[in-house]
């Protein structure tokens, strides 16, 4: 009888050692830096006004508070920026799975602990709060793409890199058309050294967190890139967005001028320029 669990303990302890190496040899695998995750049907393209010098102060406490806690809610900020055309700008993204799970994330974070503790320090230093489109993928793989958070030690200096939005305020039924046509343009982003990022149009439902407006206004087209700097800002994409912005509208099919939105990320946003796309082909 000894002897059996003798036996049987040592055959734990060999199973729990293997288990662990195992463990082991798959944590010393790098994980993959890039996925495009298609669960996030639902996008809030949201656009702040700060009030006058306290935008960073905003951005700080932002990217300190809330990221990680929306994530354990099972929703995602894809990313978080100042907008370099104003100096009260501050815009962010964020993921749901479906337009169900908006209400239940949005509902858990405005109405718990976190946000009650933090509320009047955040809302003190908005003007305004209401410029949001409600989105979702064009396609399933245009969603945007997920990129890890940033690394505290191989990115030690923030996040990098200047992420583009062109916005289009399309016509009605023209979002589909309108992206087609621009296919052969958002391929030319590419060969100037911009990665895309997501194509998103206007999710036509009802609002269901009306504590949070959302614009009505729509149907809009919206197209996202990264770049590396502002000399690739600057160099062939300033032209080559130009370009598509006149193209596009010579169709009839938009509703006014087009935007393009340059946004400088924060120091933890996801979307960024990862350091591996430096030398990557």
């Amino acid at each position: 009888m000894v002897r059996l669990f003798v036996f049987e303990l040592i055959s734990l302890v060999i199973g729990a050692i293997a288990v662990a190496q195992a463990e082991s040899r798959r944590a010393d695998r790098p994980p993959p830096r890039l996925a495009r995750r298609e669960g996030f049907q639902v996008v809030e393209l949201r656009r702040y006004t700060t009030r006058e010098g306290e935008r960073e102060h905003f951005a700080r406490c932002f990217e300190s508070f809330f990221p990680e806690a929306i994530q354990q809610l099972g929703a995602l900020v894809f990313g978080q920026f100042l907008e370099r055309a104003s100096p009260v700008g501050f815009t962010w993204l964020r993921g749901f799975q479906d337009i169900e799970a908006r209400a239940i994330v949005n509902s858990a974070l405005y109405y718990g602990p976190l946000w009650k503790e933090h509320r009047s320090t955040m809302n003190d230093r908005l003007a305004d709060s209401d410029n949001v489109l409600l989105l979702r993928p064009l396609t399933p793989e245009r969603g945007i793409i997920v990129l890890p958070a940033v690394d505290p030690v191989s990115e030690a200096q923030g996040a990098r890199g200047v992420v583009v939005a062109q916005i289009f305020a399309v016509g009605k039924r023209y979002a589909a058309a309108l992206a087609q046509r621009a296919e052969a343009a958002f391929t030319a982003y590419r060969s100037a050294g911009v990665r895309e990022v997501g194509l998103l149009e206007t999710l036509d439902v009802p609002n269901n967190f009306p504590q949070l407006p959302v614009r009505t206004d729509g149907p809009f087209l919206v197209w996202l890139g990264v770049l590396k700097d502002d000399q690739v800002l600057s160099g062939r994409f300033r032209a080559l967005a130009e370009e598509t912005s006149r193209s596009l509208a010579a169709t009839g099919w938009l509703r006014g001028a087009p935007e393009l939105i340059v946004l400088d990320p924060t120091s933890r946003s996801r979307l960024r320029w990862l350091p591996e796309w430096d030398v990557a082909p």
